[in-house]
């Protein structure tokens, strides 16, 4: 279990009072947006929140009030932990009655992570909460983060006919696409368009305007005020399955002391060795209580695990069927799960329920 201590920020105030514009918190973790190259060592470096908004002059044209805050040690996004999430969602509770909006700045190698984490933690969420980052650093001449920046921003701000928020979910923007969060994968670490969702169609599409796809967009209904989850148990492992891996591998991982939940990557439709040790150790894993859940390698489709006999075996050993979970959707969801307390029947349950569009 992830212990929490409120994070270190620093917020800058917007100079100018509010008129009634939209009003938009923009959160920086850290990442590649924010980076500058150190001329003596060449390498890529954090700076401040007020030297990247200095670096993206169209801001001002935009009629917005705008506010940020920044973690005063920014997190390389392959650095990044659980306690990361609690830091993200603690500075979105704090603030969330006084914002629109929120834009978090962020690094793209475990963007998915944090954004489907995001979307479990933050129970009753009615604003839109926007990820955001770039494949280049922001101050670079042909950067994708001033305009993924820009975007985000109207996006954040973005109302329907009837005034409210277009939005109302955890989603990653990059390029040409807004994603939801807990259905976003990085799929490419050269290109611009870095990120995908195979198995849920683009929340919106961006080109000479921003189109919604509000048939996409989740609409959901409050049972009361903003519900931050922050109990999170990382005992948790991915297995991937390979064609020859062997029982001794396998059983050393599944008896790792302490897990309690597992996210099976398996070929095709759910399949998997057919071989009656993996079947068996598979059974022995689940009567103790851990959590197995049977996600597709496959970047597109679900896992039907009675479609072939080398599913219903899986099945039939007490894993759980991921349908069309990512595995990043699946990792946080289970420590998201682990984490509540709630009885082993119950964890079981809502790992197969749709809790806020994760799944099909």
């Amino acid at each position: 279990m992830t212990s929490y201590t409120s994070p270190k920020t620093t917020l800058t105030k917007s100079p100018e009072p509010d008129n009634g514009r939209p009003r938009i918190l923009i959160i920086y973790t850290g990442g590649t947006i924010g980076m500058i190259e150190n001329p003596d060592t060449r390498a890529l470096e954090p700076f401040n929140m007020r030297h990247l908004l200095d670096n993206v002059p169209k801001i001002k044209l935009l009629d917005l009030e705008l506010e940020s805050m920044e973690f005063d040690n920014p997190i390389d996004s392959s650095s990044m932990e659980p306690s990361h999430w609690q830091d993200i969602a603690r500075v979105i509770e704090a603030n969330y009655n006084d914002y629109d909006g929120f834009v978090v700045l962020h690094g793209t190698d475990t963007m998915a992570y944090t954004a489907s984490a995001l979307s479990f933690m933050l129970e009753n969420l009615d604003k839109p909460v926007i990820i955001t980052g770039s494949q280049l650093p922001i101050g670079d001449v042909r950067t994708d983060g001033e305009e993924n920046l820009i975007t985000a921003l109207q996006v954040a701000s973005a109302r329907d006919s009837e005034g409210r928020h277009m939005v109302r979910e955890v989603a990653i923007l990059f390029e040409d696409y807004l994603w939801r969060g807990n259905r976003s994968t990085k799929h490419s670490s050269d290109n611009f368009n870095a990120f995908s969702s195979d198995n849920y169609p683009a929340l919106a599409s961006f080109g000479l305007g921003i189109h919604f796809n509000r048939e996409a967009l989740l609409a959901p209904k409050p049972k009361g005020p903003l519900k931050v989850h922050y109990d999170i148990d990382t005992n948790v492992m991915v297995i991937d399955l390979f064609p020859g891996i062997q029982e001794n591998v396998v059983r050393h991982m599944m008896e790792t002391p302490g897990i309690k939940g597992i996210v099976l990557k398996t070929f095709g439709a759910g399949n998997g060795p057919s071989h009656p040790w993996f079947i068996r150790l598979l059974e022995e894993t689940t009567k103790r209580g851990v959590v197995i859940v049977n996600v597709t390698q496959c970047s597109n489709g679900s896992v039907n695990p009675e479609l072939y006999s080398a599913g219903i075996g899986i099945s039939r050993a007490g894993v759980l069927s991921g349908r069309d979970l990512t595995s990043e959707a699946c990792v946080t969801k289970l420590m998201h799960l682990l984490g509540s307390g709630e009885k082993l029947d119950h964890i079981k349950h809502l790992m197969s329920t749709s809790l806020c569009g994760e799944m099909t």
